[in-house]
């Protein structure tokens, strides 16, 4: 067994106990330096991030492989990477790039193929001058996003 595969046995093994909190990422470098990214339904508290801190920790022998370790919820403004984070952000606005354009909507609905967005734009009248404001809605398969972006609100 790799070292990479033993930290991702150890991670998964924790996180079976917290059904509620996700891997997002885990890198390992070179110099054997330990990124770990975690996610939650409901976000992720910090004892999550000791608890996986711990799991491993305890569980790798330093002796055998010297290495670092960083374990961290993800960061506001940090790219959706997974369904359940789409899932999670239901009714929150989000800066979705696809090939040709980019959109910045509300996340309506989040399935296990595509997203809904939901914004409004103003559009040249169909008779006479002037612009009106009509309701748009868009469909997106998650194969055809580049980048998805919650945005913060104040």
């Amino acid at each position: 067994m790799t070292f990479k595969e033993k930290v991702n046995d150890l991670v998964l093994e924790v996180l079976l106990e917290k059904p509620a909190v996700f891997l997002i990422d885990l890198i390992i470098t070179d110099a054997f330096k330990i990124c770990i990214t975690l996610d939650g339904d409901a976000g992720v508290a910090l004892q999550d991030c000791i608890d996986v801190s711990r799991a491993i920790e305890n569980n790798l022998d330093r002796e055998e492989q010297d290495f670092s370790l960083e374990v961290a919820s993800v960061g506001v403004g940090s790219p959706l990477k997974m369904v359940r984070q789409y899932k999670k952000n239901v009714g929150r606005t989000l800066i979705v790039k696809v090939a040709t354009e980019t959109i910045e909507a509300e996340l309506v609905e989040a399935n296990d193929n595509f997203i809904t967005l939901s914004w409004k734009a103003r559009e040249p009248k169909k008779l006479g001058k002037g612009k009106e404001t009509v309701q748009k809605r868009q469909e997106i398969r998650y194969s055809e996003i580049k980048e998805a972006i919650v945005t913060v609100t104040f």
